[in-house]
């Protein structure tokens, strides 16, 4: 990125994102005045990032032609990317896995200080697939957060959160490894997860510019960057549930990230906001030998390293705000099958002052065998909808899910529902629990 470039992209922090942060942000991840009071992100030099990924090559080139769990190579690039953390002052640790009958590692390093309460995290996988180096799968994810950590060693980053990053085993087995780090956290240590940021695939040769629309806070936050530099965005499908984000969403915790596309086919359109080659996929070596330093868009791998840095230093730096009063209701209410009407599950709300917040908090835990057939609405004491899901997430099953409902204009105290229903036959599931915070 140029330098006329960073300046703009701080002279655009402090009013487009602290505007964003009062209107929209969780109370888990932001504070209007202390985003405005955020330091100025770095330009993160592609340069740099390009001989990370040049290491993670001659690994995968010195060893058998991958970096493959439970391969040499994936070893190499777990040992090369903590030698750099370890020299960088952050502490790191090894966590072991066993997948296929071989053993996996996970990597994770803490920069020192900030509220150890309130962790923002941020993630890549850095095996690759037996067939080939992965160097945009995912060497560029791994490579650019490796050298956003850098970075905030050498400005010697002081932010409110306590910043954590993580590089994943395993991920092309699915997502064995991340699982694995979020399933063994202790719930009160996941509890303190305000936000995960995860990046796989971020140089694409026929790139995209796609943002993961989980978290609305961190989402905009990367649209924000976007639009400082004059590119415009999509929201991110192809690999939804299909990366390291998948395990902690799961778990409640916000997230977020980036994406430049995988095998799907660049449209005409998008070649024309994007540049590129339309009717081609995105990355035409996806899981493939081809996946070398020969198969990554520089300039798209510059962009995205300076809008995770643009992320972690605005993200960091706000401030946690407190949870307010929460109510739940844990009673199993079952859903019919479709065409059966709608079921509600009520909660009572009482001892809560004036009306509920623009960041009233929804948590949702629905067992069903088929997420993509359900519509779950919000119904406020008045009757006012909110819808939270709308038939989406396709095939998978369950809905465990954070949302954030924007109710100032309705009195907090009354009968709060969620209601559900099911919109197409064959599946069928009951509402485990919800809860609502304001």
């Amino acid at each position: 990125m140029s330098l006329s470039v960073s300046r703009r992209l701080a002279a655009v922090t402090a009013i487009a994102v602290a505007g964003l942060f009062a209107a929209t942000a969780p109370a888990a991840l932001a504070s209007p005045a202390s985003v405005a009071a955020a330091p100025t992100p770095p330009d993160i030099p592609v340069a740099n990032v390009k001989a990370h990924l040049t290491q993670l090559q001659s690994i995968a080139t010195a060893n058998g032609g991958n970096r493959a769990h439970g391969k040499p190579g994936y070893k190499a690039s777990i040992d090369y990317v903590k030698a750099k953390l370890d020299a960088a002052g952050f502490t790191t640790s090894l966590q072991t896995f066993t997948s296929s009958g071989a053993t996996g590692y996970n990597l994770i390093a803490d920069w020192p200080g900030g509220d150890p309460n309130s962790v923002l995290m941020s993630g890549s996988h850095l095996d690759s697939v037996n067939a080939g180096p992965g160097i945009n799968d995912n060497g560029s994810g791994s490579a650019a957060i490796l050298e956003t950590a850098l970075a905030v060693s050498r400005a010697q980053l002081q932010p409110t959160k306590h910043l954590r990053f993580g590089w994943w085993g395993a991920e092309e087995l699915g997502m064995i490894g991340s699982k694995y780090y979020v399933n063994n956290l202790p719930a009160a240590e996941k509890s303190k997860i305000s936000g995960y940021l995860n990046f796989d695939m971020i140089g694409s040769p026929n790139p995209g510019y796609f943002v993961y629309d989980d978290d609305p806070t961190i989402e905009q936050t990367f649209k924000n960057y976007y639009a400082g530099i004059g590119i415009a965005t999509e929201i991110e499908t192809e690999g939804d549930g299909r990366s390291d984000h998948a395990p902690f969403k799961s778990a409640g915790i916000p997230v977020g990230g980036l994406f430049s596309g995988a095998d799907y086919t660049k449209t005409a359109a998008q070649a024309q906001k994007w540049g590129g080659t339309s009717g081609q996929a995105f990355d035409r070596c996806y899981h493939a030998s081809c996946d070398t330093t020969a198969n990554i868009n520089d300039t798209a791998l510059d962009r995205s390293s300076d809008a995770i840095a643009y992320a972690i230093w605005n993200l960091g730096a706000a401030t946690p705000v407190p949870p307010g009063q929460s109510f739940e209701n844990t009673a199993d209410v079952n859903i019919p099958d479709s065409p059966a009407a709608a079921v509600n599950s009520p909660i009572t709300v009482s001892g809560v002052t004036g009306n509920a917040p623009a960041t009233t908090k929804v948590d949702v835990n629905i067992v069903h065998t088929y997420r993509g057939d359900l519509v779950v609405d919000l119904v406020a004491p008045d009757g006012t909808v909110y819808n939270l899901h709308n038939r989406a997430g396709g095939s998978a099953d369950n809905l465990v899910q954070s949302y954030t409902v924007n109710a100032s204009s309705e009195v907090a105290n009354g009968v709060w529902n969620l209601r559900v229903k099911d919109a197409a036959a064959q599946d069928v599931g009951y509402v485990n629990s919800w809860k609502i915070t304001f």
